[in-house]
């Protein structure tokens, strides 16, 4: 508890003077002395990766260098088609490149509309000033909600009560006096006050943490580490079959050096699936810049596939489904006390807080506060208090002490008062008790024995887009909770006029069962939670988490800090605390909670699309090593130059694959990444090399003399690609007009290959006779069939 003089006010947005006998802060001389020895806080703010990293990961990767040394083999050895390949590695990585730089652009221009910004004292004025700015020995004020930027020691409070759990695990908030330290990562849940800045930039106790941990990375998701997976085991396949088709190659074509080694690099460039990192970043980057249109941050990558994967999402009530504004619409005197005294009392409360929340604001715009009164000590409102307070020195030379806060918690069970509050919640209506106290406000027991002096009734003001947010959800499958730290009835008739499903069942969470299994089941149960506190919201996530769920927590007041920071996916407004926008992934920085389908959509987008694709192109490598270990096995010669596979896999996966990643999809994002794309790659890769080397043995059979080299590999690429593009046309399901037209585009490439002599030539693709091809065809016929039968297999006996 703080005596405090009625004139000390903290203005955090207009610069003001403070009051005599209270630091000023540094000069402008000091502050530029210190600039001069580089004593600032320059740790860097959350941020995306510098354009050199960009270009760096974009340009040297594993499978660059294995594809470029082959490219410039091949520059040496063969026809300029046959190093197309290494040209179209150049086109993706330089559209690597650019769309990342993009989402860069955007990610760093939102992230300065979104940038916190702290208040310190220099001169004897308080403003506002970027973090990056603050020196050494700043003073810097703190209020509700505000983080700690830098590590200092307290030099004011005013009931400044901090909350350190997310460095060092302790739940209770701790009372912060003058000479006590403050650690930077830490938050303000109560109070205010002002501390000087002890260690600043990395030297502070959280920077380094910070640094790492909010960097902004394309690293640490199901979907990169499920690819990364992929490559790796593909690198492993890689290595001994190349040896063995080089070896094979060279023993079997002894008399033409440079052809064999055009056909050994045709056999290994497939394998690489080169384009399926890029199309991965692309749709990630696509993605964050989609989102940054609508004023929507993307602090980590990761959280747009985390969204996709949510099917649960905890709503905070206030500043998520109601705007976070308030109306005062009654105040009901009880106990026959005069209105206007009340109307007193409740202006000189609003005056008591520097800071108000926005249930005080609301009362501070309704009731002017009266000159006579004087605050003599005060006790800020705490999530977990559910009630503030202050004692006054009234006109008449009278002194009072009175609390402002919950019914329920201030008044004991079964009093009279608790009725008339009851019907109002109903009503989806906000009441606050005012009540006078008995004893001081440092007793321990302040609110036993306060007596009920009036009901204000406050009415919140709905968001106008909620319901068709909370509709959204239900038809995504998704559970949507509200747990809240307001009255049980009144947060259930707001979710009921938002048309929220098991609204009518509202919980108080104050009789939720401690233990997790048993919390988890009642969570399972109802929609709607009461009078919850900080430490119950962080418990509620982490029950719903042990029973499989993932979940999305959104919010916007300190209250929120510890659940948003559990949950799998944390969203905060952009209006919210500092604190929450500091440990959130996505901060909604337009306010508007509509703004969630949205990032759930492109979340699902990505995700799905990218599974999609990924079939496509590990298809490809499967039967590229599975055609090299049939060739190594049989001793003959390599079926394909470069150029053919490289036609291929245009028209069957990098065209297509590039449409299919960007269209909409609203999928959930199921788990198990890499074994739900390699339970198709697998049959439907070795399906296409069985059949494609059974074309090419017919072929060699059929063709003699000059010329059958090319038909039997023109034999062999046309049910090569007659397979895989039914492995595209599976792929692209369900079929809309668009999808159909992709799919029949591709075949119609391919035909004006066939069927124009100019690309005859450039490809070496020219279909001889009749019989070969159409045997060709009917080999690639009952290929697409044992596909479908296969891939319908595994539909049915791994559904999910």
């Amino acid at each position: 508890m703080t005596h405090i003089d009625a004139g000390a006010e903290l203005d955090p947005v207009h610069p003001v003077a403070p009051p005599t006998g209270r630091a000023t802060g540094l000069t402008a001389a000091e502050v530029a002395e210190r600039v001069a020895r580089g004593e600032v806080n320059d740790v860097p703010v959350r941020s995306s990766r510098s354009t050199t990293e960009i270009v760096r990961a974009n340009v040297f990767t594993r499978f660059n260098a294995i594809i470029g040394v082959l490219w410039v083999i091949m520059l040496f050895v063969a026809p300029i088609q046959d190093s197309l390949f290494g040209f179209v590695i150049v086109a993706n990585t330089g559209i690597g490149i650019i769309q990342e730089l993009r989402a860069k652009k955007t990610l760093d221009g939102l992230a300065v509309i979104g940038e916190a910004k702290p208040t310190v004292r220099r001169d004897g004025v308080a403003a506002e000033i970027s973090t990056s700015e603050i020196v050494l020995g700043d003073l810097v004020e703190l209020g509700p909600g505000d983080k700690i930027p830098v590590d200092g020691e307290t030099v004011e409070s005013d009931s400044l009560e901090v909350d350190e759990s997310l460095l060092t695990g302790e739940a209770d908030p701790v009372v912060k006096k003058p000479g006590d330290k403050l650690m930077s990562g830490s938050f303000v849940v109560a109070g205010g006050g002002a501390f000087t800045a002890t260690k600043v930039g990395r030297e502070a106790y959280a920077a380094q943490l910070a640094e790492e941990a909010s960097r902004f990375t394309l690293v640490h998701s199901e979907l990169r580490s499920g690819i990364s997976t992929i490559l790796k085991y593909v690198t492993w396949l890689m290595i001994p079959t190349s040896i063995g088709l080089i070896i094979s190659q060279l023993v079997v074509k002894d008399d033409n050096f440079k052809e064999s080694i055009a056909y050994t690099v045709g056999g290994i460039v497939p394998m690489i699936p080169e384009g399926l990192v890029l199309l991965t970043s692309v749709a990630f980057a696509i993605g964050v810049i989609r989102l940054g249109r609508k004023q929507c941050l993307v602090q980590e990558l990761p959280a747009i596939e985390g969204l996709a994967r949510v099917d649960t999402v905890c709503l905070d009530k206030t500043g998520t489904l109601t705007e976070g504004g308030m109306d005062v619409t009654e105040l009901r005197p009880l106990n026959g006390s005069d209105e206007g005294y009340v109307r007193e009392v409740l202006g000189a409360l609003g005056e008591s807080d520097p800071r108000p929340n926005a249930s005080l604001q609301a009362i501070i715009d309704a009731y002017p506060a009266a000159e006579e009164w004087r605050c003599t000590e005060s006790l800020p409102f705490s999530s977990a208090r559910k009630y503030s307070g202050a004692s006054f020195s009234e006109g008449d030379g009278q002194d009072s002490t009175w609390l402002l806060g919950a019914p329920d918690v201030l008044l004991p069970a079964g009093d009279p008062a608790l009725d008339e509050v009851e019907h109002l919640n109903h009503q989806g209506l906000r009441v606050l008790l005012l009540a006078r106290a008995a004893g001081d406000l440092d007793a321990p027991d302040l609110a036993a024995g306060a007596r009920p002096t009036a009901l204000v009734v406050l009415e919140q003001r709905l968001r106008p887009d909620a319901a068709d947010t909370l509709r959204y959800f239900e038809e995504q499958n998704v559970q949507a909770k509200v747990i809240s730290g307001d009255n049980a009835v009144s947060v259930g008739a707001v979710a009921a006029k938002l048309g929220l499903p098991g609204a009518q069942n509202t919980v108080d969470a104050r009789q939720l069962p401690a233990e997790r299994a048993a919390m988890a089941e009642e969570l399972d149960a109802h929609s709607v939670f009461g009078r919850v506190t900080p430490q119950q919201k962080r418990d509620m996530v982490g029950a719903l988490q042990s029973k499989g769920h993932t979940v999305a927590m959104t919010g916007d007041g300190v209250n929120d800090v510890l659940a948003l920071k559990d949950a799998d996916i944390g969203v905060s407004m952009g209006s919210g605390s500092e604190a929450t926008r500091a440990v959130a992934q996505i901060v909604l920085l337009n306010n508007s909670f509509a703004t969630l389908p949205s990032v759930v959509a492109e979340g699902r987008r990505v995700i799905g699309n990218i599974t999609r694709v990924a079939t496509l192109f590990l298809v490809k490598t499967v039967y590229s090593v599975v055609i090299a270990l049939l060739v190594v096995c049989s001793q003959v010669e390599y079926l394909f130059l470069p150029r053919h596979l490289t036609l291929l896999s245009t028209l069957t996966i990098g065209v297509p694959a590039f449409f299919l990643a960007l269209a909409p999809n609203t999928e959930r994002a199921k788990p198990h990444f890499v074994r739900r794309v390699m339970r198709y790659a697998l049959p439907g890769g070795i399906i296409a090399a069985l059949s494609t080397f059974a074309t090419y043995l017919l072929a060699r059979h059929h063709y003699v003399g000059e010329g059958a080299r090319e038909a039997e590999t023109s034999a062999a690429t046309l049910t090569l690609f007659l397979v895989s593009l039914w492995v595209l046309a599976i792929i692209a399901r369900p079929y809309t007009w668009w999808r159909i037209c992709l799919v029949a585009a591709m075949g119609l490439g391919f035909l004006l290959v066939l069927t124009i002599p100019y690309l005859q030539d450039f490809f070496a693709l020219k279909l001889v006779g009749t019989t070969m091809p159409w045997a060709a065809v009917a080999i690639a016929a009952v290929a697409a069939a044992a596909t479908e039968f296969a891939f319908r297999w595994i539909d049915r006996r791994f559904a999910a």
